[in-house]
Parts: structure tokens; C-alpha cells; sequence
């Protein structure tokens, strides 16, 4: 079809109506194939390519599910308060509230007030890290030659920034990230051993526990030791579902989780939400 002409050109792009690549948004979501609910409950389908980012405003009680469909996902995770940015992720706290520098299944992922923005309510990974956060364009383009976003490389902090200016947030709004399925442990002597992938179709859900604005860069782990640029495809799922609530067994798991809770309840009765 010819494109010399804008009306060839606008045909051309008509035409493209209804295809499908392996790395983008599905709108409506509900048309995703083989959905893990009721596809009336899905909110946000996506494949995201390796270097490339994903960002979402995401109602309490969604829960999302990240699958590293190819075995070399990374996908490193940010979240803002989705009214209340200054309120967002803290790594230490929820490292050291919750005694575990370890994430997986039962880990809250908390915020510097000492409330729970999202829980991890399902780990078929295990491969995961809280330690290192993500790459940077310094980093990027000393191993690969650049890490800029538009280049073959790119770092995880350079793509996070424009996901965070999507969503009215700067550089200054960007605190260190978790990490999924390229997994971090800790040697007896302190260095760290990068553990690396579980393969293809490993999977993590999480559900907000407040309305948040998700932040997804899918680049290779910081500490990743292979000397190419490797990054496989992420699939990010979304649905309606609801908030943990008191009672439930993640509620009373542990002291500290529960006081993480009952923060979070008394912030939202306060708004009139809970």
C-alpha cells in the first residue's frame, strides 16, 4: 500500500486495525486469550519487550500478575501512592520491618509511612532480588556502550524516568527498585551471588493494597554477569479484585505485617475509604 500520500499513509495505518505483535498493550483488556479470570475482570494485558517499560494506575484490590514468559524477564518494579506520590516504595523498610531481604509469597511491599501498598500473594519464581536495584546509564554504557533509552541498551533508571514523567512524576520521585525473576542471594561472607532466572513461565502476583501507580522497566538485572544485552519479553496481567482485609491469613501472618495493615486501615477510614 502506497504511504508517498497522506491519504496513503492514513490507509495504511486504518489497515493495521486489529494486528497483534508479541510485545504490546491488548485493548480491551478483556480480549486477552485464555485469561486467568472471568475476562470481564481484566483491567490491563500487555506483553512488555525486553528494554522497553509499562506503567499503570491501579485501583485497591487489583490484583496484577507478572510472568516471564521466555526465561530472561527482569522486571523491575516501582510504586507511587497513586494520589499521594510522595508516598511510595521503600526498599529498606520493607526489607528490615519484615526481617527478610528475601521476596516472595507473603512479602509486604511497604512504603516509607509504614503502610502496605501492595502484597505478594503468589510466587512461582522464587528468583527475585531487594538488594540492587536497578541499572543505570553510567553503568549501561560502560558494559554495553550506551544505556540511553532509545538505544539497544538501555538502563533501567533512564526508562523508569519516562514512565514516572507519564504519570507527572520527575527523577527526584524515583527511589530504588525491587526486582523479578533474575534472583540475588547473599554469601556467608557478604558478596552476592546472582542466582539468574527458574526459567520460562515463572510468575509472581501482587495485589495493591491502596490505589497505585505501577512503574515497570524490563531490562537485564544490574548484577546480571553475562556480557550481552539480555532481556526477554513480560507479561503483565491485571484484574478486579479486592483488598486484604482483616481475618484474611496474610492479614495476621505476622506482628509486623498486621501493624502494617492496621496503619493502612486507619489511613483509608480516615478518607473515608475503608
Amino acid at each position: 500500500m502506497a504511504t508517498a500520500t497522506t491519504y496513503g499513509a492514513r490507509d495504511h495505518a486504518r489497515a493495521q486495525e486489529g494486528t497483534r505483535t508479541e510485545a504490546m498493550p491488548v485493548v480491551p483488556a478483556s480480549s486477552w486469550p485464555e485469561p486467568p479470570c472471568e475476562a470481564s475482570r481484566l483491567v490491563w494485558a500487555e506483553t512488555v519487550a525486553g528494554g522497553n517499560y509499562t506503567h499503570r494506575v491501579l485501583a485497591r484490590g487489583t490484583e496484577f500478575r507478572l510472568t516471564d514468559t521466555h526465561g530472561d524477564a527482569c522486571a523491575h518494579l516501582l510504586l507511587h501512592h497513586a494520589d499521594r506520590p510522595w508516598e511510595r516504595l521503600n526498599v529498606a523498610d520493607t526489607v528490615k520491618v519484615q526481617w527478610n531481604a528475601y521476596l516472595g509469597e507473603g512479602v509486604l511491599l511497604l512504603s516509607d509511612q509504614g503502610r502496605v501498598l501492595a502484597s505478594v500473594v503468589a510466587d512461582t519464581s522464587g528468583r527475585h532480588d531487594a538488594l540492587c536495584g536497578t541499572s543505570t546509564l553510567v553503568r549501561n554504557t560502560e558494559r554495553y556502550g550506551d544505556g540511553t533509552p532509545q538505544s539497544p541498551s538501555p538502563a533501567g533508571r533512564e526508562l523508569f524516568k519516562l514512565a514516572a514523567a507519564k504519570n507527572g512524576l520527575d527523577p527526584r520521585d524515583l527511589p530504588p527498585s525491587l526486582s523479578f525473576f533474575q534472583g540475588v542471594r547473599v554469601r556467608d561472607d557478604g558478596t552476592l551471588d546472582f542466582t539468574g532466572s527458574v526459567g520460562p513461565g515463572g510468575s509472581v502476583t501482587l495485589r495493591a493494597e491502596q490505589d497505585v501507580t505501577v512503574l515497570i522497566a524490563n531490562v537485564p538485572h544490574p548484577v546480571d554477569p553475562r556480557p550481552e544485552y539480555v532481556s526477554t519479553a513480560l507479561e503483565v496481567l491485571a484484574w478486579r479484585a479486592r483488598p486484604t482485609r482483616p481475618g484474611d491469613a496474610l492479614w495476621d501472618a505476622t506482628p509486623e505485617g498486621r501493624r502494617a495493615f492496621l496503619n493502612t486501615a486507619e489511613f483509608l477510614a480516615a478518607r473515608g475509604i475503608a
